[in-house]
């Protein structure tokens, strides 16, 4: 996932882990070889175009929206369809109420017409006190919450990992997030919840206390949910 920074020049740019103290609990009790954290990269403003989610100095908020204001603006004096003049003028209007773009529900027609914008807030934006910087790994956390995602484990003797996932994804995609493979062939998703898993001490005892669920394609993942799938090779 990219993230883009305005006015927070006490992060510094590249790749990071996300530290997360639920995966540590997890690592904990099985003792893996190694521990992945979730990875996020961090990029300057010029790489706002094709990133995820921008995170932004509590200060630097109405910039953003008065720089999206200024193209809505020039744009609807170009606007040729009705369709796109009236969206734009939905979005000068929540613009002006000084709210993000992605704050509005939009319908898949009107995500095809502003796909080519070069638009700040069409992407979510996570705005981000002073006093919260000192707490990196807790900031980036909720920078990938408030944009929509969640994350969920797997575990083993060579591996405890955390993955990235679209808040709503089904078992089918998260099988996708570890390889095409496992999705390509997935036949179950053995699931096991996060609680489950620290209060009976692992994988083996939650299983022999019935907290393990077979769950299909279709299975909406939950934050955090520990996940083995069984895949046709």
């Amino acid at each position: 996932m990219k993230i883009s920074l305005f006015f927070i020049p006490e992060l510094s740019l590249g790749k990071r882990n996300v530290k997360d103290a639920r995966l540590d609990q997890v690592d904990k009790i099985t003792r893996a070889k190694k521990k992945t954290y979730l990875q996020v990269e961090l990029a300057g403003e010029e790489g706002a175009a094709d990133a995820d989610a921008i995170l932004a100095a509590k200060e630097a908020a109405a910039d953003l929206i008065l720089k999206d204001l200024e193209f809505v603006e020039n744009r609807i004096s170009r606007a040729t369809q009705e369709e796109e003049k009236a969206l734009l003028l939905k979005f000068k209007e929540t613009l002006e109420k000084e709210s993000f773009i992605s704050s509005l529900e939009l319908a898949s027609e009107e995500v095809r017409l502003i796909s080519s914008y070069s638009l700040l807030t069409k992407r979510p934006v996570v705005t981000a006190s002073k006093e919260e910087l000192g707490d990196t790994d807790s900031l980036l956390g909720r920078v990938l919450r408030e944009s929509g995602y969640i994350s969920f484990f797997t575990t083993g003797e060579k591996e405890t990992r955390a993955w990235l996932i679209r808040c709503g994804s089904t078992a089918w995609e998260a099988a996708g997030a570890i390889h095409s493979d496992i999705q390509k062939g997935f036949i179950r998703a053995e699931i096991i919840a996060l609680e489950d898993f620290l209060s009976c001490g692992g994988e083996t005892p939650a299983k022999q206390a019935g907290k393990m669920r077979l769950e299909g394609k279709d299975y909406i993942m939950q934050d955090c949910d520990l996940a083995n799938f069984r895949f046709n090779k």
